[in-house]
């Protein structure tokens, strides 16, 4: 089973769900939160819709014919929500109680969330900023600019100047379309300006962008304390013991596809949910191998269409209830330039604004190339809290 805690004070999102569980449109107001359960089979949702029915409140229901599953969807108040969560504990199933719970402490204390990464603690009351460094030949924005050890470094420590609070570097391209290169390359590239960054530079917070878990393993034993995977570790399932083995923190996205067809013909029926039921499945299993610090990536711009991109970002709030602070990217893709017909050079003020609303909707780390303007973005809406 599934459970989300669903935003739907947007009209364009609760018709979607109206739609869905035949609800009355009068039902809608704004701040009209939700939970739904997915996956659920037949006796207990029928059980459970019994508990919420009998509570006086209305138990949204819905099966799929195809599994022969049901999804049931309950609304009201964080305060109404948990108090139905503990009379199903108390009355129906404890597994199920507990998911509800869980999910809505998880909303709730979003904000809260706190993290030790090597010296460095992160209150996530507060949004930081991920600055990008690409050793790559081919990378989208600035592919070949910093391919020297000496370029690399010198740049990292422009970017840790300008006030970012970690340091993203990738050795290998993720752009659309990009191939993958061999483990010894990218380690070539990545562990001279780990050391090279933390001889001029101890203690700095780096972040590994790879797939591998041989490059991240040699990148951890040098000094990085971060493993940034779109992957999720599909490509190399060893690379989550890896993060185990060295206590990282590790960043799990979404995507659909690989690098190098993710944009041949991205689809969703769903794309929020989709994702969210993803990122679900694959925490749960991160958190049981004993993985501390987890963030979650929803994957802008991997195997997401411009709208996907839109919808995933207006909704942003409705990935709290998995409970791990949410990393953004967004800054200079092609989903940007698509609406506002902008070249590369040009992105960085549409960049600015799409992380602020980022930020707004609950990111708590923005990925970007741009230092400046992610650090004053975070400033002044941390202030804003």
């Amino acid at each position: 089973m599934i459970v989300q805690i669903l935003n739907l004070s947007r009209k364009e999102v609760f018709n979607k769900y109206s739609v869905f569980y035949n609800i009355y449109r009068e039902v809608y107001h704004f701040g009209l939160l939700a939970i739904e359960i997915r996956m659920l089979p037949k006796n207990l949702a029928l059980k459970t819709q019994k508990i919420v029915l009998n509570e006086g409140e209305i138990c949204y229901k819905n099966i799929d014919a195809d599994s022969e599953l049901f999804s049931l969807l309950f609304t009201g108040s964080l305060s109404e929500l948990f108090n139905l969560a503990r009379k199903i504990l108390t009355a129906g199933d404890e597994e199920l109680g507990y998911s509800l719970l869980n999910c809505i402490n998880n909303y709730e204390k979003y904000d809260n969330n706190s993290y030790k990464i090597g010296e460095h603690i992160f209150d996530f009351k507060n949004a930081y900023v991920m600055g990008i460094l690409n050793i790559t030949e081919d990378s989208f924005s600035d592919g070949g600019k910093y391919l020297k050890t000496t370029d690399a470094v010198k740049h990292a420590l422009e970017i840790l100047k300008k006030g970012a609070d970690i340091i993203d570097i990738g050795g290998e391209s993720t752009r659309p379309g990009s191939e993958s290169i061999d483990v010894e390359t990218e380690i070539e590239r990545i562990v001279p300006v780990i050391n090279g960054i933390l001889k001029k530079k101890p203690g700095t917070l780096i972040s590994i962008d790879t797939t591998k878990s041989k490059v991240a393993e040699f990148s951890l034993k040098a000094g990085a304390k971060i493993i940034n995977d779109i992957n999720a570790y599909k490509a190399d399932p060893e690379l989550i013991n890896i993060v185990k083995k060295y206590n990282a923190a590790y960043v799990l996205m979404h995507m659909q596809g690989t690098p190098k067809d993710m944009q041949d013909n991205p689809g969703y029926v769903d794309v929020v949910k989709e994702i969210y039921d993803f990122l679900f499945e694959k925490s749960k299993s991160i958190k049981k191998m004993g993985i501390k610090n987890l963030l979650i990536d929803p994957g802008i711009g991997f195997g997401k269409r411009v709208e996907d991109n839109f919808e995933i970002l207006k909704r942003l709030e409705d990935f709290k209830s998995l409970g791990y602070p949410i990393l953004i990217g967004v800054s200079r893709k092609s989903f940007i330039s698509k609406t506002l017909d902008l070249d590369i050079n040009e992105r960085d003020t549409a960049s600015a604004i799409v992380e602020a609303l980022a930020v707004r909707n609950g990111a708590k780390i923005i990925r970007t190339h741009n230092i400046e303007n992610g650090v004053q973005i975070c400033k002044l809406l941390n202030k804003l809290n």
